[in-house]
């Protein structure tokens, strides 16, 4: 299905920034997809080109790598891809950078695999390893891949090394995910030598991701902890500069390495002004989800929301709406909630939350809100609303709803 963000009207809309007009804003999606029976998902077009285009002119000519998590729409990912500043997919399973790369030709999986239908999948077909790179941290993973498909009958596979970005401090301890083992230059070092030892593999990327700046906003509410926050993330950044920096140049003595991946949409600027790193990642920032209001160094434009229907009124100042549960992965909180955002000044039950079948949802405004009427929620991150949903309603720059773009559930895909 086409989905187009290259139009004049498109692009001058996004310059005027309608959004920063929240009420009007809002009732303009409300009213252009109000044919629609809820949950209805809308995307605005003019504000996710203007995001890509922040997006792009925060990475300052480094390729952006569009991470596939954080969108999980082919037709979405195939527009932002055709924009300048865009080059490749950063995918999350095997078996959807399978799938995309039926039509995309540069798909990285970012996380290790165990799934041995698709890894013998890619390594039968030539056409398929030829645009597929998977993430390994570890020799038992090419054990497994060996294991799902011998060396010597396959295509060679595509190998990115994933190296650890957290940072390992003396007062606070381990910051950052749990992701790969591979701490120092010397083990990633190591671990390249033994891709390139074994049949069957090549060595082609490196990919290190610091959450504990990319995906941390540092606009605390509390000072005291906005300060921590931004001494916690410079001193991290620099740290992480020179070992990632001293990694590449030790696995570039190994292999020709044709990129280095870092960063996330929260720290671009910063990872893309290292000198090892070739191209950032970023896909969250595209649909602009509450998580990155919390951001100092930039703004997002909120181009992606859900309507939930009021269903009932079980007091005056109270609306009941069907549905509301779109729960945000990460450590159980309220702000992995949806955020209600028209009409503005709705809040939680704070016994309730919002529920799987129900969310009712209180406050002054309530109290004009009707049987039929609609409130609108940002979801905290990114891709997972598409999780529940089978189509995103495209509105214009003229306020009106183009036709729907699939999602992932759209086309019969569950991934994770």
């Amino acid at each position: 299905m086409t989905f187009d963000v290259t139009g004049a009207d498109t692009v001058a809309a996004a310059g005027r920034a309608p959004w920063g007009d929240p009420n009007r804003y809002w009732a303009g999606i409300d009213a252009a997809t109000r044919d629609r029976p809820a949950p209805v998902v809308a995307l605005s077009v003019p504000a996710l080109r203007r995001n890509a285009d922040d997006l792009r002119r925060r990475a300052g000519g480094i390729p952006i790598r569009v991470a596939s998590k954080s969108v999980r729409s082919r037709a979405v990912l195939e527009a932002v891809l055709a924009l300048p500043g865009f080059r490749g997919v950063l995918a999350y399973t095997v078996a959807e950078a399978l799938w995309l790369a039926e039509t995309i030709d540069d798909v990285v999986v970012a996380y290790p695999s165990a799934d041995r239908s698709g890894l013998r999948r890619l390594g039968e077909s030539a056409e398929l390893a030829a645009r597929v790179t998977v993430m390994v941290d570890s020799e038992e993973q090419l054990d497994l891949i060996d294991a799902a498909v011998a060396p010597g009958s396959r295509a060679h596979i595509r190998v990115c090394l994933d190296f650890d970005a957290s940072w390992r401090s003396r007062a606070l301890g381990h910051v950052g995910v749990r992701r790969s083992p591979i701490h120092t230059p010397e083990q990633l070092r190591d671990l390249a030598r033994r891709v390139v030892a074994r049949p069957g593999f090549r060595l082609v990327g490196v990919m290190a991701y610091e959450a504990q700046i990319a995906g941390v906003g540092d606009r605390a509410a509390n000072p005291a902890e906005a300060a921590l926050l931004r001494t916690m993330q410079r001193v991290s950044g620099a740290e992480l500069a020179e070992r990632r920096g001293a990694a590449v140049a030790a696995v570039r003595d190994v292999a020709e390495l044709e990129f280095v991946n870092g960063g996330g949409t929260g720290s671009i600027e910063r990872t893309a002004a290292e000198a090892a790193i070739t191209e950032v990642a970023a896909g969250s920032g595209l649909y602009g989800p509450h998580l990155f209001d919390g951001y100092r160094a930039f703004t997002v434009a909120p181009a992606l929301a859900f309507a939930l229907d009021v269903v009932r009124k079980p007091t005056p100042d109270r609306a009941t709406l069907l549905g509301g549960g779109w729960i945000a992965s990460g450590p159980a909180a309220p702000d992995r909630l949806p955020r209600p955002v028209w009409p503005a000044g709705l809040s939680y039950e704070a016994r309730e939350g919002a529920g799987e079948v129900q969310t009712p949802v209180r406050g002054a405004t309530a109290r004009a809100l009707h049987v039929g009427d609609r409130v609108w929620l940002r979801h905290t991150k990114a891709g997972e609303p598409l999780e529940h949903t089978t189509e995103l309603v495209p509105v214009g720059a003229d306020g009106t709803a183009g036709d729907p773009v699939l999602s992932y559930r759209g086309e019969g895909k569950c991934f994770l």
